[in-house]
């Protein structure tokens, strides 16, 4: 049964026209949002540029960190796999944002993930690192989901595959910002140890967003139409009622591709560096001005996915990511950087196209859970490669063989999405997913 928003939510929502914010001419080029959309723009693209940085840190330090750590190498699968499945207690923390609200929320995870990836810097050893990690990852998965929640919640229907994509690409400017880093961690002092204690400065975002971000106006709105979840395990166990059928194909989707994508990207220094021979100044310079086109792809995403369709692109930009990855994980020649590039550009696509279904596709009282859900489907899915991948690594001789048998599932990712998923590009959130009231 959909309901009716208020005036004050349709406005928000794309009900009606907002009025363009006083802001530099260069803001002209972007849509025109209210002064209360970019505060929830900018606040969520901050909170993603230093998830972004923290993620960054285990890939790029990957081969300091092992022997830091005195890690074995065909030990790094399973410790990888570990560290992700903190991924599985975000699952935990976010549908919490369906009960008590998107602000607080974000909030406590932006304190969670702060502490514990500075308390990796002092991890005297694997086990503790991985602890650390573990339960940073558990916060940055409920903060990133929050932050895609709000901000969806927020713009107006017909440029919320442009916002998304715009998070992405900001956000993702933590990881060149880790890059950068990375490129001095022979002079920084403590070396990887050092990298991660920079992370400590969002907590300084604390004071202001207490001050400054807004509460979702869709969120309000369910409270006082009384839709709001009372107990905290309602949203999830109204979440596979209600739209089981969409659960199950986003979930499919989400694992599949990820299964193939992530020892994909999370090898890509070490392989550089040793199957390329490169030095850690080269890797940083290829991520931060190579990264800088390859991010690019969530802009164009959300741009070409607005106006063509989430389905069609979406399942384009998968098909060419995985190909791209394939290619790039079997030369050995300088084109491994126009490769890495372009694979960048259209993994980075497809991952705003991604976030924009876990957003459009789920009422406001599951959203966060079922965005949730389905980040820890994708994480599983990386979860289980990484996995694999150790297991694989013995019987192809390398690690870069193991990857090249995992993209496998990579390529039937975009099947599943082209023939199954709805189309919602340019549709309002209550008209995708209408709240199932009946349920009760």
């Amino acid at each position: 049964m959909k309901q009716d928003l208020p005036s004050d939510v349709a406005a928000a929502s794309g009900g009606s026209k907002p009025h363009r914010a006083r802001f530099p001419r260069i803001a002209r080029h972007f849509p025109p949002f209210t002064p209360r959309q970019w505060r929830v723009f900018g606040i969520s693209t901050t909170a993603g540029f230093f998830d972004n940085y923290d993620s960054a840190l285990l890939s790029l330090a990957l081969k300091q960190i092992q022997h830091g750590l005195g890690i074995a190498e065909a030990g790094l699968g399973a410790m990888l796999s570990a560290i992700r499945l903190g991924y599985f207690a975000s699952l935990l923390i976010s549908p919490l944002a369906d009960v008590f609200g998107r602000k607080r929320l974000l909030m406590y995870t932006i304190i969670g993930y702060t502490i514990f990836t500075g308390l990796s810097a002092l991890a005297p050893h694997e086990r503790g690192f991985v602890s650390m990690q573990f339960l940073a990852r558990a916060f940055t998965g409920a903060e990133t989901t929050i932050s895609l929640v709000i901000l969806a919640e927020e713009v107006d229907a017909a440029v919320r595959g442009w916002a998304l994509g715009m998070l992405g690409a900001l956000s993702i400017s933590g990881y060149g910002a880790a890059a950068i880093a990375f490129a001095f961690i022979g002079l920084i002092p403590f070396g990887w140890r050092g990298l991660y204690a920079l992370a400590l400065p969002p907590l300084l975002l604390i004071v202001p967003l207490r001050r400054i971000l807004p509460e979702s106006k869709r969120f309000e709105s369910e409270a006082e139409q009384g839709l709001r979840p009372t107990r905290i395990t309602d949203p999830l166990r109204n979440l596979f009622s209600a739209y089981p059928g969409r659960m199950l194909t986003v979930t499919a989707v989400a694992f599949l591709k990820t299964m193939g994508s992530s020892p994909v990207n999370f090898f890509v220094p070490k392989y550089l560096q040793e199957a390329h021979h490169w030095s850690p100044g080269r890797v940083s310079s290829l991520y931060v001005f190579g990264g800088a086109i390859g991010i690019l792809g969530n802009i164009v995403a959300g741009r070409t996915s607005d106006h063509f369709g989430r389905r069609t692109m979406g399942a384009l930009y998968m098909v060419a990511a995985a190909a791209l990855a394939l290619w790039m994980y079997i030369t050995r020649s300088n084109l491994v950087i126009a490769l890495w590039v372009v694979e960048l550009f259209c993994d980075q696509a497809t991952i705003t196209i991604m976030n924009a279904y876990f957003t459009e596709l789920f009422p406001t009282s599951q959203r966060s859970a079922a965005a949730s859900a389905l980040n820890v489907a994708g994480f599983a899915g990386g979860t289980l490669g990484l996995f694999l991948e150790g297991i694989l690594y013995g019987f192809a001789g390398s690690h870069w063989g193991a990857i090249r048998y995992l993209i496998v599932f990579w390529f039937t990712a975009p099947i599943l999405m082209y023939l199954l998923f709805p189309e919602t590009a340019g549709r309002e959130l209550e008209e995708i997913a209408p709240e199932v009231t009946d349920r009760r």
